[in-house]
């Protein structure tokens, strides 16, 4: 029987792992998940480095570091280069139960200082649940760095009993945010059925369930009744483009 190598220690083969998967992707021409995982590869190895004494090892490790940085960056390029020709595409799958999807967490690369106006094209901004996720919404734009002075709202009226909560809880939002300096323009349509939210800047953001695609808490003191990055989500698609000719409505 053939001997074994050399046992790689937890840290090291944690590493490996992560980094195959990355070239997997590479592979695959899926660059943004590609370059994730490079990243978090190498900070991985990085930290093997640090606590690696055999200079031999050492000098594997700053080369295979080196390489890979190397492709990270060609790979970063790439991307920014995609989307400065406004040819960018990102899709994020948002699994049945999974947290660490808050508006903060899924929207703040793409918030800058350069937008001042903002679109929420969305039919369910009607029950008690999709008007909070909204108000939270606004909420992010406002602590962004952006400097919002305009968000556009569309969205149906709600046919039954609850309109007159919809209708009131709307207002009573336009009216908080014009406190900001903010306003919201409120518009309604009955054949609106695309969920899409855009900037200023170029982003668009398409997503399947629209805001509303949280699960809701499971009571008042329940973990993620307030922070959104541990509250579970309702599985959904994200498509993420960028379009520096996109149209105001």
């Amino acid at each position: 029987m053939a001997a074994a190598g050399p046992k790689l220690d937890p840290e090291c083969a944690a590493a490996i792992a992560v980094l195959k998967r990355a070239v997997e992707l590479d592979s695959e021409f899926r660059y943004q998940q590609a370059l994730v995982c490079y990243q978090e590869g190498i900070d991985m190895l990085l930290q093997v480095l640090k606590g690696t004494k055999d200079d031999k090892k050492k000098c594997n490790l700053r080369k295979k570091i080196t390489d890979y940085m190397d492709r990270a960056e060609n790979i970063k390029q790439y991307l920014d280069q995609e989307k400065e020709d406004g040819k960018y595409h990102k899709q994020i799958k948002i699994e049945e139960n999974a947290t660490g999807f808050s508006y903060e967490s899924l929207f703040q690369e793409y918030l800058n200082e350069t937008i001042t106006e903002v679109w929420v094209e969305d039919p369910y901004i009607r029950n008690t649940q999709q008007l909070y996720n909204f108000l939270r919404f606004c909420e992010m734009l406002i602590k962004s760095p952006c400097k919002v002075k305009t968000i556009h709202l569309l969205t149906s009226l709600d046919q039954d009993n609850g309109r007159t909560e919809q209708v009131s809880a709307l207002n009573e939002i336009k009216g908080s945010l014009r406190n900001h300096g903010v306003s919201l323009q409120l518009d309604y349509s009955s054949s609106i059925h695309d969920r899409e939210i855009r900037f200023n800047n170029g982003w668009i953001i398409k997503i399947g369930r629209g805001l509303d695609y949280f699960k809701r808490p499971k009571g008042s003191f329940s973990l993620g009744y307030f922070d959104y990055d541990l509250r579970p989500c309702r599985e959904t698609t994200v498509d993420i483009f960028h379009n520096k000719h996109t149209k105001k409505i």
